[in-house]
């Protein structure tokens, strides 16, 4: 029922967006009360972090694949940059209206971006302490490295510049090349 519910209302939020999809849309959409959904979920709120959450695992999984490989750190995190800004540019290609919800939810700052941003970096950090191990990188808190490299590529992949059209990955290979530098000169 949970998963009928979450499904129902990413259908309406796709359609009307957040501000516009209530409990009982949801309710009336499946042809129960909205009692119901209530008895599954405590609010709109956590049905939209829901389905926020389970859109934002569809960014990070692809870039496991990065993480998991067994190569040079530098072409893995040039991998998972690209690979984070091909995947939101498909999503947004594939579903501007979820894309614009996302959108809406992160300046929202729900604890699910949070959580989002958090997985992200320590996909990258795991590259980095690899890559520390390897020799390959002289880097000293990989913490806040992986916070380096997140926020030095966001003009690249950030939702606000996705949307607007600006995350063209024309630059990010001057931008990775200076990051690097750094991770590999033992400045952070």
């Amino acid at each position: 029922m949970r998963e009928r519910i979450l499904q129902a209302a990413e259908d309406l939020l796709r359609r009307h967006g957040p501000a516009k999809t209530k409990v009982v849309d949801v309710a009336r959409h499946l042809g129960m009360s909205h009692a119901n959904v209530y008895r599954h979920f405590n609010s709109k709120a956590d049905i939209q972090d829901l389905v926020a959450a389970r859109w934002l695992r569809g960014i990070a999984e692809p870039l496991y694949s990065f993480v998991a490989q067994d190569g040079p750190s530098e072409v893995r995190l040039r991998g998972w940059v690209e690979g984070l800004i091909a995947v939101k540019l498909d999503k947004l290609a594939r579903d501007p209206e979820l894309f614009a919800t996302y959108n809406s939810l992160a300046e929202a700052s729900r604890n699910v971006i949070t959580e989002h941003v958090a997985h992200l970096r320590e996909q990258i950090a795991s590259i980095i302490a690899d890559g520390v191990k390897r020799g390959e990188l002289k880097v000293n808190d990989i913490s806040r490295a992986a916070r380096a490299i997140h926020e030095g590529t966001s003009r690249f992949q950030h939702p606000y510049f996705v949307t607007r059209g600006d995350a063209r990955p024309d630059g990010i290979d001057a931008v990775m090349d200076l990051l690097i530098a750094g991770l590999k000169a033992g400045v952070i």
